[in-house]
């Protein structure tokens, strides 16, 4: 599988734009603020229909434009995929596989798997549990999209019971039947969340043990902790419990949505003990682990977007990298860097097709 077309209308800096992409390594070469990161995640935006950086899509459409639109075409194997995404401002976003409506946005995901590796990436390890949580629901959705749904309908229930619960708070009133509407179904979808990410998690450490040996050489133990109050035995009740807690606080103060993912180095938090190149080789590993999950699932290798990683990477991990764009284990590769000769440098011996692309 790889993006063979893609055209950009009014997207950010891009007010019109075709490109041809290898099925290989493309690198996006140019200056800084030339467009080189919005043009991957174009590229993510696609794939995902969504970006990695803005979380609002109206954010995603030039200041001077009220619409904006990408289109692309994807090929698995002999067949072509027209993707097109359109976005009014005030509207709400279109999907289109081949000129035909999604029903559901949540269907195309995973259709087309990609894994980005950003400079900022060690954030999910500095950050608090908010996007920790973001990037395992991220690779969850992408491998089943029955969690996709279960994610977003647990979030429409959560924000809908907090609203009451503001309500209630207000009043001073509470209703427990009428809380209770909202209460029930959000319990059993916090268990069956959590089931599906206990399950994941098991499956997940191993590759992502192996993957992290690989690039610290294996001289220290790594972990990741799933940590949920749904764990516990009585969680129906600690939750029925927490009720009077709610409205003070005026949301739910219990559920998935406070879960976290411990990362620890041997045995030590690597936020606090972690050098910096091991934990750019927690990221990367986690990426990585990512990557071959998808593969695994959805039987094509996800597309690998390389977002200025040669600024934030020692000459180690760019080798093992480059080694395994070299050995075909990865498939459609793209590469931003601001330093065109550098990126000729590193992949002078790699066999693979090389397109390069310069942004102004």
């Amino acid at each position: 599988m790889f993006l063979d077309k893609l055209y950009l209308s009014n997207f950010k800096n891009y007010e019109e734009a075709n490109f041809t992409f290898s099925s290989q390594v493309n690198c996006i070469v140019g200056e800084n603020g030339s467009g080189k990161t919005n043009l991957l995640d174009a590229v993510y935006f696609l794939a995902l229909s969504k970006s990695a950086i803005h979380s609002q899509d109206a954010l995603n459409i030039n200041h001077d434009a009220d619409v904006m639109m990408i289109d692309g075409v994807f090929r698995k194997g002999d067949k072509k995929h027209q993707i097109t995404c359109s976005i009014q401002r005030g509207q709400r976003k279109v999907l289109l596989h081949d000129k035909k409506p999604y029903e559901r946005l949540a269907d195309h995901i995973g259709q087309f798997p990609v894994v980005l590796i950003a400079p900022d990436d060690t954030e999910l390890i500095k950050d608090g549990s908010e996007g920790r949580r973001r990037f395992f629901d991220g690779v969850l959705s992408q491998m089943d999209n029955s969690y996709l749904a279960d994610y977003q309908h647990y979030n429409k229930l959560l924000d809908q019971r907090n609203s009451l619960l503001k309500i209630f708070f207000e009043r001073n009133f509470l209703d427990q039947d009428l809380l209770d509407t909202y209460s029930d179904p959000l319990v059993k979808l916090a268990i069956r969340i959590f089931e599906q990410r206990r399950n994941f998690i098991k499956k997940f450490l191993p590759i992502f043990k192996k993957h992290y040996q690989i690039l610290g050489e294996g001289r220290e133990e790594v972990e990741i902790i799933y940590e949920s109050e749904v764990a516990s035995g009585d969680f129906v009740k600690e939750f029925r419990l927490n009720r009077q807690t709610d409205v003070k606080a005026q949301r739910t103060t219990k559920g998935i949505h406070k879960d976290d993912y411990v990362f620890e180095i041997d045995r030590y938090p690597v936020k606090k003990f972690g050098s910096q190149g091991q934990q750019k080789s927690f990221v990367m590993a986690l990426r990585l682990a990512q990557f071959e999950m998808l593969e695994e699932l959805r039987e094509v290798k996800p597309i690998l977007l390389l977002d200025d990683i040669f600024d934030k990477l020692d000459d180690r991990r760019i080798q093992k990298l480059i080694e395994s764009i070299d050995n075909k284990t990865f498939g459609q590769v793209f590469i931003s860097d601001a330093r065109p000769e550098r990126t000729e440098k590193i992949l002078e011996n790699v066999k693979a097709e090389i397109n390069y692309i310069r942004t102004r």
